[in-house]
Order: C-alpha cells, then structure tokens, then sequence
C-alpha cells in the first residue's frame, strides 16, 4: 500500500496578509506626546545689557531638600500651605502701586505682583513627584489670583476666558477676548524662577 501524502495548508498568502495588517495598524494608530512643563525660556544674554537689579523682599525663596521637605522663606512648610503662601506673597501690594491687588499691603513683602519673583530650587535627591506637585502649587497660585481678577473685571474665571480663546466654535469677538487675556496676564506675570 502506497503512503498518501498528508495535505499542505497553503502558506503563500501568509506574508500579504502579515503586510497588510502592518499596514493597518500603522495606519490607524494614534501616537500620543507628551507635551511636558510650559514654561518659557530666557532671551539669550547680551553682554551690553545689564541684569535688572530686584529687591530681596521681592523674591519668594522656595527650596525642596534631598528628603522631600519644604522650605519656604527659610522656614518648614507643608505642601497644602504653600499655594495660600503664595497667594499672599503674590498680591501683597507692598508699594501701594497695585491699587487691585487685595494682600496685606506689607512694606516687608512683595511691592507688586509684576515685581514679585518666585524662586524654586530643588536638590538632586528630591523625588520627581514632590518636585510636580510643588510646581502645581505655584502655577495654581498664580491661576487663583488670575481668576479673581477675571471675575471682578468681565464676570467670568480666566480658565473659561482661555477656554473660549480656544474653542473654535466660540461666537464672542476673539480679538477682544485675547486683549483681555493679555491685560490679566500683564497684571499677575508668572515669573517662576528655577535656580541650578
């Protein structure tokens, strides 16, 4: 009796299938990317030009050690406290210059919130995590204090201004919207200062 042969499964389409499903997901897939810290850099030095001179009262020191620890103005604080430190610092309106800024009025603090400097220096020990949480506190200081100042001038927050800014459908005057931004901005400037 003759042996049969057992049936071969037919392989030749095997590589255009695997190329054609190559190509579909390639296709079809949405890689996303991180858009990272907003933050905007110097302008590049000019030997001519010299550094502006800021008073030491205008400088909001804050420094995270290799263990995690706050220090703000030399002393401890803890990470739920610091935006209100901020906050304060901020709008302090020492000079008498601000006449909406609505702080304490300290000649000891801050003259205006376009003169106040927040400095953060971080050790390399300190973790990741810590470091984003305590950036996320100063920025939303500066957001609170952007906020009231929206709301008290045109009714609404600046988060919802720059989201309208943003939204194409919007049917207000967008180049109205976007001076009003600007005027809010140059008001409360983040200036966030990370020292090496």
């Amino acid at each position: 009796m003759a042996k049969r042969a057992a049936p071969e499964v037919n392989a030749g389409s095997m590589a255009d299938i695997a190329f054609l499903l190559l190509i579909f997901f390639l296709v079809t897939t949405t890689i996303e990317t991180d858009a990272g810290i907003n933050r905007k850099l110097p302008p590049m030095e000019d030997e001519n030009v010299q550094p502006p001179v800021i008073k030491k009262k205008n400088i909001f020191t804050v420094l995270l050690n290799g263990k995690d620890e706050l220090l703000v103005e030399d002393e401890r604080m803890e990470l739920k406290d610091l935006r209100q430190a901020a906050i304060d610092f901020l709008d302090n309106g020492g000079d008498g210059s601000c006449d909406y800024c609505k702080g304490a009025k300290d000649s000891e603090s801050s003259d205006n919130p376009d003169k106040a400097i927040i400095s953060l220096k971080n050790e390399r020990e300190t973790t990741y995590k810590t470091y984003i949480a305590v950036q996320n506190e100063l920025v939303a200081a500066y957001n609170v204090l952007r906020d009231r100042r929206a709301t008290d001038l045109y009714g609404i927050t600046f988060a919802e201004m720059e989201a309208n800014y943003d939204d194409v459908n919007w049917p207000g005057n967008k180049t109205k919207l976007k001076e009003q931004i600007e005027k809010i901005k140059l008001e409360y400037p983040q200036k966030l200062s990370e020292v090496q």
